[in-house]
């Protein structure tokens, strides 16, 4: 899969689920092994300066040492703004791998009913993404935020 063929697949996603649920992305992670549940994080919520929080906090722990990981939502200019290693975009390369590999899963979900969000779909990417980064902490932007948002599928 080429770079601008995984983008294409990742909006082909709806943007807005027809039922507020954690059901899918439980469902899409729970496929890949659970990869947010042998992560750290920092959930960043909140009405306004997420970002700017977000990208403070992965600022401090690059420079303390620790391998960070950044999740943000939207993108300003490019779509792998929203995934960031020790400050570095995910690869166009990587991220293409990365959609080819999560594709299977979410035809198989939508199989069996199962539809998922672009959001939902980029969330659990993040976290395959970061994992096999072996990422020390992901500071973590919450997408629309509420109790159903897709990044409350981390732990507590």
């Amino acid at each position: 899969m080429k770079y601008e063929e995984a983008l294409h697949y990742i909006h082909s996603f709806g943007r807005f689920p027809k039922k507020p649920s954690l059901e899918r992305i439980r469902a899409l992670c729970g496929r890949l092994g659970n990869p947010q549940e042998r992560l750290r994080f920092i959930h960043v919520a909140g009405t306004n300066g997420k970002g700017s929080v977000s990208a403070m906090l992965a600022s401090i722990l690059q420079e303390a040492g620790i391998r960070t990981g950044l999740f943000t939502s939207p993108f300003l200019e490019d779509f792998r703004e929203r995934f960031r290693v020790n400050g570095e975009m995910i690869p166009e390369e990587e991220l293409a791998q990365a959609v080819a590999s999560l594709r299977p899963h979410a035809e198989a979900l939508r199989q069996e009913g199962i539809i998922l969000t672009e959001f939902d779909f980029v969330t659990a990417l993040s976290f395959c993404w970061f994992l096999q980064k072996k990422c020390g902490i992901v500071v973590l932007e919450v997408g629309l935020g509420g109790r159903f948002d897709a990044t409350n599928v981390i732990p507590p």
